[in-house]
């Protein structure tokens, strides 16, 4: 029994573990099902989606193709159109062409025509004209001189008389009216008497400072005469010291470096070559500043910066003893007076009177050609007008006027230079003569500067160490010495003295 109850115990076991088993299959089973239906449902979802998305795709690479066919075949068509319009356009160029041919055509037979009418017209009158001599005895041509003869006879009579009449007229009033012209150009013009003047006087506050003028041994003087190249008289008036040079700009700085030098104290030979560097410059403002002042007194308008410096140096510059930019500027103004009553340009008048003489300016630093010539050629060079230029280079007869404002030029510079007490003969021989003596000399090599002094009495020469040594030195003064000989008339005797000097400088830093 209890082996039976053993073994329906087991069979009865393995039934429950089998009917267990298949349920748990099952419902495994069952569970797979569902997600495997689930997996086919998205997959599903998905293709559908995906075929909607190509769908979609493909409608817009279709419309977006649309598009762009559109626009090429709207481009195309606007293409075909502007061939069109052109072809239109040249049609019509054509028969606009075509219809002004045919009218030129139409003007040419025309004018044919006439041609042929009138050449039929003259055949007829040359046979009036054959018939016309046959009867006179006489040609055509030679009845055309005999009237032209008998006119011409006629007509000279009455020229004669009515050239004559009018020459006497013109006579009669020509004179009055340049004289009128010429004094009131005068009197509107303010003179001044001309004023030799060849020396400068500069106060001393006592006899002691002639001593430190001097110098030990007499080096502050000759250091002071050989920077500026004028000549120190002290000896002659108690108080006083008198600078005397032909040439005003020298006599100007030394008479303002001098002042300044007594003022300051300090008189030693490298303090005087830096007061006298200082007022060289100062005088070269002034010279600008009274150019500027001389345009803007004559309001003659906007002139080349180089040649107003030039009408400043005219300041010193005396001609026969009369101011050189003084002299200018009475030309310029009776120049421009004249012009405008005569009804010219008074500005270019102006202009021109206070340029004639500009070459004097350039004379002065020993350049070749008279002032007549430089004058011209500085002012070319800058930029003046033909009518200007002409009045520089005429004014003394060296070529022909062209212009009315050269011929009042020419007379407003001899009214000025003639005038009572304008010029003066003696000084400006002088001063020719002290010239001539310093511009011999500069013309020999190695020479830095020269100096005519002592009334022109003494030419003192500073050479370039550098370029000449002191048995060159003894040659140079024999040869200058020659020269003047040869090419200069003077009164008495001129020392040449001839002067090299070696400077050493450094500086302690």
């Amino acid at each position: 029994m209890d082996v039976l109850w053993i073994v329906l115990s087991g069979v009865a076991g393995l039934a429950i573990g089998s009917g267990c088993m298949v349920g748990i299959s099952k419902a495994g089973l069952n569970k797979n099902q569902q997600k495997a239906e689930q997996i086919l449902k998205e997959a599903q979802n998905e293709a559908d989606s995906r075929v909607k998305q190509a769908v979609l795709d493909g409608k817009t690479q279709a419309h977006d193709l649309r598009v762009e066919a559109e626009k090429e075949i709207k481009e195309r068509k606007q293409e075909s159109m502007e061939l069109e319009n052109k072809l239109l356009r040249r049609e019509d160029n054509l028969n606009f062409r075509d219809e002004a041919l045919n009218q030129k055509e139409r003007q040419i037979n025309e004018k044919m025509k006439s041609v042929a009418d009138k050449l039929t017209s003259l055949d007829e009158i040359d046979k009036q004209v054959v018939v016309l001599e046959s009867v006179a005895k006489m040609s055509s041509q030679a009845a055309r001189e005999e009237l032209f003869a008998i006119v011409e006879k006629k007509m000279e009579h009455e020229t004669i008389a009515y050239i004559k009449d009018k020459e006497d007229e013109a006579k009669a009033t020509a004179n009055e009216k340049a004289q009128n012209i010429i004094a009131l150009a005068i009197e509107r013009m303010s003179q001044q008497e001309t004023q030799e003047k060849t020396v400068s006087v500069v106060s001393l506050p006592g006899e002691e400072m002639k001593g430190r003028i001097i110098g030990r041994e007499g080096r502050n003087i000759r250091c002071f005469e050989q920077a500026t190249g004028v000549e120190l008289n002290i000896d002659d008036t108690p108080d006083l010291i008198t600078i005397t040079c032909f040439n005003p700009v020298r006599r100007e700085v030394a008479r303002l470096a001098l002042e300044h030098l007594i003022r300051d104290g300090r008189i030693q030979p490298g303090r005087i070559e830096d007061v006298v560097k200082k007022y060289q410059n100062e005088i070269d403002q002034e010279i600008m500043k009274a150019g500027e002042d001389a345009i803007f007194k004559l309001g003659i308008g906007r002139i080349d910066r180089e040649i107003v410096k030039l009408i400043g140096t005219l300041k010193y510059r005396y001609s026969y003893g009369q101011n050189a930019l003084q002299h200018s500027m009475e030309v310029a103004y009776i120049a421009g007076c004249m012009a405008a009553e005569l009804g010219l340009n008074q500005q270019i008048a102006k202009r021109a009177g206070l340029l004639h003489d500009i070459g004097k300016a350039l004379n002065i630093e020993q350049q070749d050609g008279s002032h007549v010539e430089l004058g011209y050629k500085f002012c070319k060079k800058h930029g003046e007008k033909e009518i200007v230029l002409n009045a520089i280079y005429s004014h003394h007869g060296d070529v022909e006027p062209k212009f009315l404002t050269s011929h009042l030029v020419i007379a407003a510079d001899t009214i000025s230079a003639a005038r009572p007490g304008a010029r003066k003969e003696s000084a400006q021989a002088y001063i020719n003569r002290l010239e001539n003596l310093e511009k011999i000399a500069n013309g020999f090599e190695g020479v830095a500067n020269a100096f005519a002094i002592q009334a022109g009495r003494e030419i003192r020469v500073l050479v370039n160490p550098e370029h000449v040594d002191d048995l060159t030195c003894v040659k140079l003064a024999r040869d200058i010495r020659d020269k003047i000989e040869s090419e200069l008339t003077y009164p008495g005797q001129i020392k040449v003295n001839v002067i090299r000097e070696t400077r050493a400088q450094e500086y302690a830093k």
